[in-house]
């Protein structure tokens, strides 16, 4: 990833969004090309010098100061994952951080804890978005990650690149676009990793929508919401998600679907438990003995 590029592109966006009623400017009477702030109007918010300001939108200012940090972000009214991008994007140099190489494992406390969350879909998600483990409920509901090559477990490519995925998941279009939010913000902190710009390319190639929801710099870092799904066997399903960071795992995420106890969708889920839960194996019947004495 272009650092200075990322650094220019996501502060235009993000002037260009915020509208001088909404920052509390009044009208100067000038002529405006561009209906968001200009860089002067930024720089006047942050307090800081448009000299200044000019140096940061183009990636020349280094290391700038966390109070300097907290003045942009105040100025052009960031939501926290925002925030979080903008001190990823220009408190680090480059070379102090290295890509994630190494493959991501769950230990086997989460797997049993997937195993106890029996009666609702959850999944652990790692870099990337990659679908590191999941429980049967959540394979149901969404898609078998488990009978996927394990190169292709991802949540982006599954909601981008899956034709199943936008029958299935109501209002797609946002869920989808909020996932390459979710990219977006990572592609910030790791912009040296080889497989997330890999992801990066073939979803651009592959997804009709991919490119628009990239650039327009949107960033977020999910942590509860609602979603639904249209199952093919039990109609609609309803979910409240709740995200959490995995205890000792930074970049691992557990992701649970809950619903309400005594609704349509947990007796949905009752159905779709039974139906398609493993059948037992059945062992021949032994073949009844005749006692020797029966023979003669």
């Amino acid at each position: 990833m272009d650092r200075t590029r990322e650094i220019a592109d996501f502060l235009r966006s993000r002037r260009a969004a915020l509208t001088p009623d909404r920052a509390g400017l009044p009208d100067d009477g000038r002529t405006r090309r561009v209906p968001g702030l200009r860089r002067d109007e930024v720089a006047r918010l942050a307090g800081v010098s448009i000299e200044y300001y000019t140096r940061l939108e183009q990636g020349r200012a280094q290391n700038p100061s966390p109070e300097v940090l907290e003045a942009l972000a105040r100025a052009l009214q960031l939501d926290p994952s925002e925030r979080e991008h903008l001190t990823d994007l220009l408190a680090s140099p480059p070379a102090t951080r290295r890509a994630p190489t190494s493959p991501q494992r769950v230990r086997p406390g989460l797997h049993l804890m997937l195993h106890t969350l029996e009666h609702v879909p959850a999944f652990i998600l790692g870099r990337r978005t990659d679908v590191l483990a999941s429980n049967r409920l959540a394979r149901q509901v969404l898609t078998d990650f488990d009978a996927l090559p394990a190169p292709r477990r991802n949540m982006a490519r599954y909601y981008l690149l899956d034709p199943e995925a936008r029958e299935r998941v109501v209002e797609w279009e946002r869920i989808a676009a909020e996932t390459v939010a979710m990219l977006r913000l990572e592609a910030g902190r790791h912009p040296h990793d080889r497989q997330l710009a890999d992801l990066v390319g073939e979803l651009t190639l592959k997804s009709p929508e991919f490119s628009t929801w990239w650039n327009d710099h949107r960033v977020l870092r999910r942590t509860h919401g609602a979603k639904s799904y249209h199952h093919p066997l039990v109609g609609d399903l309803h979910f409240s998600y709740e995200s959490f960071l995995a205890p000792g795992e930074s970049d691992q995420t557990l992701c649970v679907y809950n619903v309400e106890p005594g609704s349509e969708t947990a007796r949905s889920l009752q159905l779709l438990t039974n139906w398609t839960a493993p059948q037992p194996e059945t062992l021949p019947r032994p073949e009844p003995t005749i006692p020797p004495e029966a023979s003669r």
